[in-house]
């Protein structure tokens, strides 16, 4: 069966939200998914300080990746907040440790895709996707974006996240904007599109 695996980096939990929507639309093509957290660079301190100690223990239970998860993925779907116009540190942390998937091509030929969230409406979305994009293609895999065919792309009566590299939502500077029904249709449809190509790939 094609093994897509989400990997994701959350704070308050938007993220994993939208993990949690992607692997929904993924589920819908009849694939096995696995989702992943990055391991954590703070301190539970810093954490505590946040305030994102709490939001965190939400999503706790799921497991935190290593460079082994990855190895037999037929497909890798990164989520990451928005940080400076790059994804977040975690993120980069761990993907960076990923040099022996590099160096024996074991991700060559698998499909991959990504979402965002930022504080702003153009808080650097296009660039933080574009950033974990790079990393992909490194790995030789084949990028899955959304065509502007997906009508909740084209939205000008409300306030929405999204374009042709991937979901984004939109926190608000105080993070209290959940993801709005259209930005996870956004990321359902992603998932689905992600696993019905990676389908297509491996037939």
């Amino acid at each position: 069966m094609v093994k897509v695996k989400i990997l994701f980096y959350s704070a308050f939990g938007h993220v994993w939200r939208m993990a949690e929507a992607v692997a929904q639309g993924a589920r819908e093509e009849s694939v096995d998914v696995q989702l992943f957290q990055v391991p954590e660079l703070l301190s539970d301190q810093a954490l505590q300080k946040s305030g994102s100690r709490a939001a965190r223990l939400q999503f706790a239970s799921i497991p935190i990746a290593t460079e082994d998860d990855l190895r037999d993925a037929d497909a890798i779907i990164v989520g990451s907040p928005t940080r400076f116009g790059n994804m977040c540190a975690q993120m980069r942390n761990f993907l960076d440790g990923t040099s022996r998937l590099w160096l024996s091509g074991a991700l060559v030929g698998c499909v991959g895709a990504a979402f965002t969230c930022s504080a702003t409406q153009h808080g650097g979305q296009e660039v933080t996707l574009q950033s974990i994009h790079a990393s992909l293609l490194h790995h030789g895999m084949v990028l899955c974006g959304l065509p502007f065919t997906e009508e909740k792309l084209l939205t000008t009566s409300e306030i929405s996240g999204g374009c042709p590299l991937g979901p984004t939502s939109i926190a608000g500077p105080d993070g209290t904007r959940e993801p709005s029904p259209a930005e996870l249709a956004l990321c359902a449809s992603l998932g689905r599109r992600v696993a019905a190509l990676t389908k297509q790939l491996r037939a």
